[in-house]
C-alpha cells in the first residue's frame, strides 16, 4: 500500500476530473510546484495507484442510445460455469462492464446497444443462449444525473 496524503488525493481528483490537464495546470490547482507536482503524479503512477488514462466518450453520438445493466444469475456456481460465463461476457462488444458481485444473483453487467431492438438481439441471441445462464433481470437506463466513470 501507497501512502497517499491529502495534496496526493487532491492531485487524483483533479486527474479523475481532467486526465489531460497540463502538470502547470495541475500545480497551480494543488498549490505546489511543477516538479513537486511532476514527481508526485510520476510516484502515483509508479505505484500503480494510476494505472491509466481513458478518453470519455459521448455514447449518443457513437450511436448508443440504449444502455441497461443487467442482473445476470447463473444455473451453477462452479468455477469452469463462472469461467465459460466471464469468457462470453469479455468476447461480446454489447457488454462494457462485468462485475461479479455478491447477493441473489452473480453477476452486474453494464450494456449499451444502439437501440432496443439490437439490446433485443443480444438479449436473445447471445446472453440468453448461454447454457449457464438461468435469469436475466434488466434495468433500463433513462438518464445518468451523475456518472464519474473514466
Amino acid at each position: 500500500m501507497t501512502d497517499i496524503d491529502d495534496k496526493d488525493r487532491l492531485i487524483l481528483r483533479e486527474l479523475a476530473h481532467d486526465g489531460r490537464i497540463s502538470n502547470l495546470a495541475l500545480a497551480e490547482r494543488v498549490a505546489l510546484s511543477p516538479s513537486a507536482t511532476l514527481r508526485r503524479v510520476q510516484a502515483l503512477e509508479a505505484a500503480g495507484v494510476i494505472r491509466g488514462y481513458r478518453a470519455v466518450m459521448d455514447a449518443a453520438k457513437l450511436g448508443v442510445g440504449f444502455v441497461a445493466y443487467l442482473a445476470v444469475g447463473l444455473k451453477s456456481h462452479t468455477k469452469p460455469e463462472q469461467m465459460a460465463f466471464e469468457r462470453a461476457m469479455a468476447a461480446s462488444a454489447e457488454v462494457r462492464e462485468c462485475h461479479n458481485v455478491t447477493g441473489s444473483v452473480e453477476y452486474l453487467l453494464r450494456v449499451e446497444a444502439a437501440d432496443l431492438p439490437s439490446y433485443k438481439r443480444f438479449h436473445t441471441d447471445i446472453l440468453g443462449a448461454l447454457p449457464q445462464v438461468a435469469t436475466i433481470t434488466t434495468y433500463v437506463v433513462m438518464g445518468s444525473p451523475k456518472d464519474e466513470r473514466g
